[in-house]
This record gives C-alpha cells, structure tokens and sequence, in this order.
C-alpha cells in the first residue's frame, strides 16, 4: 500500500511540472513573451495551493477514496485540454485547472499517515514523499524527452490518459477511509484560519518550505531557459538529461524521516536550509569555462532537491503529529502556504532573467532560502534558552 501510495503520488504531482522544461516551446506556440513565460508555472500552483484550501480540506468531510477519484478525474480533463491549446489563454486556464486537479497527491499523503504507526510514521511519510519527489523529477526529463521526438502536446495528452487510468486503479486499491466527526463544510473552511493562527508549528513550517520551495521553483524555471539559450545552446534532450540527474536529491527524503523520527529535527531543518542556499551560491562561482559551468549547474541542482526533499519530509513529520482529525487541513494549509512561495519564485525568476540576468536571477533565488533560514535561528536561540529552564526544574 505503501509503494502504490508513493507512486500515485509521484504520477498525480508530475503533472504540475511537465511545463517547467517546456516554458520555451509552450511560449512560441502560444505567443507567451519571454518576460511571460514565468505564469506557464505560476497559474499551475496557484491553481494547486487553490486546491489545497478549498479541496483537500474536504478529506477530513469526505470519504477520502472517492474524493480522490473526482479529483483525479478533473486533472486528466484538464491536461487533455492542454495538449489541445492554441492560444495562451487556453493554455493558462488549462494550467490552474491542472493545479487544482492534482490535490488529490495531498489526500494521499495523510492517507499513508493514518496507515503508519506513531513510531515509524516519519519514515512512512518520507517514503511516500520520496514517490512524490521522483514525480516531481521525473517530470521534467519525461516532458524534455518526449517533447524533443513527439512535440509538447503529447506530453499532456499522454499525462491525460495516465491520470485518468490512476484515478480507476486507485478507485480499486484504496480502502475506504471516512472521517470519524465530519463537519459542515463552511465551518470546515472557518477552521482553516483557527487551525493557522493557533498552531506555531504550521506557521514556522510553512515559512521555511516558502524559502525553499520558493528557491526551488524559480530554480527550475529559470535555469531550462539558460541551458536552451546562447551560452548553453542545449537540446530538449540535453535538458531531460539535465534535470534526470537532479533526482539524486530524492535520497534526503527518507534519511529526514529517520532523523525526524529520532527528534532531530531542528538540526535536519538547519542543514536543508543551507543546502537551498548553496543551490545558488554554486553556480555564482561558474568559471569561464562551459563544461565547468554546466557541471557546477548539476551539482547545484542536486544539492538544492536535497533541501528541499528532507525539508518537506521534516515539516510534514511535525504536522502529522498533531492529531488525525486535523491532519487533511494541516497538510492542505502547509502546501497552499509553501506553493504561494513556489509561485512568487516562479513568476519573480522569469521576470529577473529577462530584465536583469542570469546572476540577479541567481541573488534573488538565495535571497528565498536566506530569510528562511534568519527565521530558523529565531527557532533555535528559542530552544536553547528553554535548556536551562528544563534543567532547574529537574
């Protein structure tokens, strides 16, 4: 249950990065200008953390099977209408409705957690994010790929008919899972702000995912548009080669659910952030040299999936203890929180590179996983000043 959980989940996120590898073609075929190009995968996550407010919340209402087959359904159609777009406009409507649709990764993901005991429930998590993750990975290669030898609708038609297939074998496989104490769904929304403003958890988690994921996603939409340009002159295929390497980062995932598990998470937290950092800071120190450029380009890009692979698994550790009953509107509140940061890089990264360059596009990205970690060591001064009090009282 663990792997069909893991690799559904990787299939239904793929979805929102197909795009990522593809902003240039999309952009000629649709007249998107360059400075533009960034919305291709803004509007899919603000359709996604849409989706993670007003959707996935309904797992703690809904039975959560048949939530994720709609939800599953909606996305095919949606890609499907992607692969058929001429215009812009099709192609981002298309896109927010994408986002919406692959919530139903973020129903799965507390699934697993109500199916793992207390003492293992880090490394379950990392598990199945670690599926997610590769998902994620996978997607870019798979999109460069294919869009070299069949051209870019394909890509989305095909994802098309691989959601819709999931949505059938997942309807089959999955048990039923019906919340113990459903609520009225405009009270369950209502309690969304409750649940953010009385748990400092989720605030603190929230904020250093935006960081990072933030980092992350101006990462992969600034840098496919540097490898296919001037300097790097790389073909779809090169890219897909590109970012298939990046997948090494994957690994931190179930190592975080390990350290998570043991009670180390505010080091692990530390280590994730810096590593976000040293994604950028690598490539500000390319020599002239291109191999050189392009090797630091792949070690920066492995390094920076590490933080934010362990950094995800981390936050979601901590949530999914506080309480089954809220664990659907936690996760949907943390996702809808970091993918507002996913979009901001996204959409802030295109526009850099077009107006300011390369290496404003790489400050910026750093300026995203630097606050967060400011932020962390508000944490970490808090922790250490506790020690003292817990040791007089014993």
């Amino acid at each position: 249950m663990v792997a069909l959980l893991a690799g559904a989940s990787g299939l239904i996120v793929a979805s929102l990065y197909y795009a990522q590898t593809l902003a240039g073609p999309i952009s000629a075929a649709t007249g998107l200008s360059p400075e533009a190009a960034g919305l291709i995968v803004t509007l899919t996550q603000a359709g996604y953390a849409l989706g993670l407010l007003f959707v996935v919340p309904l797992g703690d209402l809904l039975e959560n099977r048949k939530l994720i087959f709609s939800a599953l359904l909606f996305a095919a159609v949606a890609l499907a209408a992607a692969a058929s777009s001429h215009s812009a406009t099709q192609f981002l409507a298309a896109s927010l409705a994408i986002g919406l649709g692959s919530v139903a990764a973020q129903v799965l993901v507390p699934f697993a957690a109500h199916l793992s005991q207390e003492a293992t429930r880090g490394q379950t998590v990392g598990k199945v994010v670690s599926g997610l993750l590769l998902g994620i990975m996978l997607a870019r290669p798979a999109a460069s790929l294919i869009a070299e030898y069949a051209g870019w609708r394909v890509v989305f038609g095909a994802a098309s008919v691989m959601v819709a297939l999931l949505a059938f074998v997942l309807r089959a496989k999955l048990p039923e899972r019906a919340p113990q104490a459903p609520m009225p769904y405009p009270r369950l929304l209502g309690s969304l702000w409750h649940l953010f403003k009385t748990t400092p958890v989720l605030r603190r988690r929230a904020a250093y995912h935006a960081g990072l994921f933030g980092a992350f996603s101006m990462f992969w939409t600034v840098v496919p548009l540097m490898l296919e340009g001037q300097y790097f002159h790389l073909s779809q295929a090169g890219i897909a080669l590109f970012a298939l390497v990046g997948m090494a980062g994957a690994i931190a995932s179930p190592i975080a659910g390990k350290l998570a598990d043991k009670g180390y998470t505010l080091p692990a937290t530390a280590a994730a952030l810096v590593l976000g950092v040293l994604g950028f800071a690598l490539p500000l120190w390319a020599p002239q040299s291109r191999i050189l450029a392009l090797g630091l380009l792949v070690l920066a890009s492995i390094v920076l999936d590490m933080g934010v692979a362990a950094n995800l698994v981390l936050g979601q550790r901590a949530l999914f203890a506080l309480g089954a009953e809220v664990r659907s509107r936690l996760n949907g509140i943390y996702f809808a929180l970091f993918f507002a940061g996913g979009a901001i890089g996204s959409a802030s990264g295109a526009w850099m590179l077009a107006n300011y360059g390369w290496r404003a596009a790489l400050l910026t990205g750093m300026a995203f996983p630097s606050a967060a970690l400011l932020y962390w060591v508000t944490e970490a001064l808090a922790a250490r000043s506790a020690l003292p009090r817990v040791s007089a009282a014993r």
